[in-house]
């Protein structure tokens, strides 16, 4: 198991509103962070996308349970968010699989998350949630 990869995701884990200055050690300047909703350039945008993530959802937990390196400054993390949003799924709890790849040297310069967004986002609203839930049933 990845010594750095294992010290990220704990580290990454205790991360909430008040503790966004941790980012500073996590990520190197100008790293690049994507997922399926956003793009981030720069640690500066990173803090400011971390905050408002933060001000927005209450019960935030990342639980890691999975870490391969596969190369040299590189691999995935996989995980499962547990959040609650006020306008999503009625303020119950959601739950979210993903993996995330990093890259890095002595910090992240590369962070990609993958996870599904229609889980994440549409199924919990409630004008599109049916319809999104009733699509993923007749596709699958």
């Amino acid at each position: 198991m990845s010594a750095f990869l294992k010290g990220f995701a704990h580290a990454f884990a205790e991360l909430d509103a008040s503790r966004l200055a941790e980012l500073d050690r996590l990520y190197s300047d100008d790293v690049h962070f994507q997922d399926p909703l956003h793009r981030v350039e720069g640690l500066p945008a990173l803090r400011d996308y971390f905050a408002q993530l933060y001000a927005n959802v209450s019960d935030v937990r990342y639980d890691f349970h999975g870490y391969d390196e596969t190369g040299p400054g590189e691999g995935y993390l996989r995980w499962t968010l547990r959040f609650r949003h006020p306008r999503l799924n009625g303020g119950a709890p959601i739950e979210l699989p993903g993996c995330t790849y990093l890259r890095w040297n002595d910090r992240v310069y590369l962070h990609r998350d993958f996870f599904d967004a229609g889980a994440l986002l549409y199924e919990h609203l409630p004008l599109f949630g049916p319809l999104i839930r009733w699509l993923k049933r007749r596709l699958a």
